[in-house]
């Protein structure tokens, strides 16, 4: 039997309100050193509410080529899991109000000790988490201690999950869950093509019969359009290879915060 749990933290209080949640995802220290904290506050300043902050991995299975080398420039540039609380940490003290969700793999958490790990997160001011490789029913040992720390969890459905499993996994999320636009990594073109429209639209509708909580989606979203359209029909919409590949080319933290600030602009229209 799966039990509910309550949090109160940024994120519960969001989903509470009316306001749709418009979600970034950060690779930390990407495209150089020093430029985590001014892209996170061009994100806040920009209206983005929710932001996914990377736990760079190795082996990222669920993400595409992007993220896989944005993955690998923040190693280079020493983000560590260590450093990428100590960056949660620094921002919240220097006023970031944005909900923040870790999103990432099992693998190093297991490495750092999972009640030390989020122990320090709570400390350093993580509103809930985002582990793709961890089932939902692999999982329940890990939420309760995401739960007992009044952090949220949330899960991911697919295009492929049936009703049944649409309503399982919206009652593991804690205040929202997560659907995959496309059945494929990161980054994926697959938006692109029109004939998906119909089908992503049947699927949404699906969803949204079947949780009682609200849902984001994401995986291939980038253009105005687009998330114009996801918002329509869902909670929010989540947008990370696109705004990595718009920060790509920056060579100080300084234009990584202006060349956020310009692709979020253009989003929003």
């Amino acid at each position: 039997m799966i039990s509910e749990v309550q949090v109160e933290n940024r994120i519960s209080r969001l989903c509470q309100s009316e306001n749709k949640m418009l979600v970034a995802y950060l690779m930390p220290e990407f495209p150089v050193p020093n430029a985590t904290l001014p892209a996170l506050f061009a994100l806040e300043e920009a209206g983005v509410n929710v932001i996914e902050l990377g736990m760079p991995h190795s082996d990222p299975l669920a993400d595409g080529r992007t993220i896989q080398e944005a993955a690998q420039v923040a190693i280079k540039n020493g983000a560590t899991l260590k450093k990428v609380l100590a960056l949660v940490q620094e921002a919240r003290a220097k006023g970031l109000n944005a909900a923040l969700i870790l999103m990432g793999y099992i693998n190093p958490i297991l490495r750092y000790g999972v009640n030390a790990f989020l122990d320090d997160a709570k400390s350093a001011g993580v509103d809930g988490f985002i582990i793709p490789d961890l089932p939902p029913e692999e999982a329940e040992a890990f939420r309760s201690e995401v739960a007992r720390r009044n952090l949220s969890m949330t899960f991911l459905i697919s295009p492929v999950s049936s009703p049944e499993r649409i309503q399982t996994i919206d009652a593991l999320s804690t205040d929202f869950s997560y659907a995959l636009a496309v059945n494929a990594t990161t980054g994926t073109a697959k938006l692109s093509n029109k004939n998906t429209y119909s089908e992503l639209e049947t699927y949404l509708e699906r969803v949204r019969a079947n949780v009682s909580k609200k849902f984001v989606v994401g995986f291939g979203i980038k253009e105005r359009e687009q998330v114009a359209w996801i918002l329509e029909r869902a909670d929010g919409a989540v947008i990370g290879s696109a705004y990595l590949q718009a920060i790509a080319s920056a060579q100080t933290p300084e234009a990584v915060a202006e060349k956020t600030s310009a692709f979020w602009k253009m989003l929003q229209g």
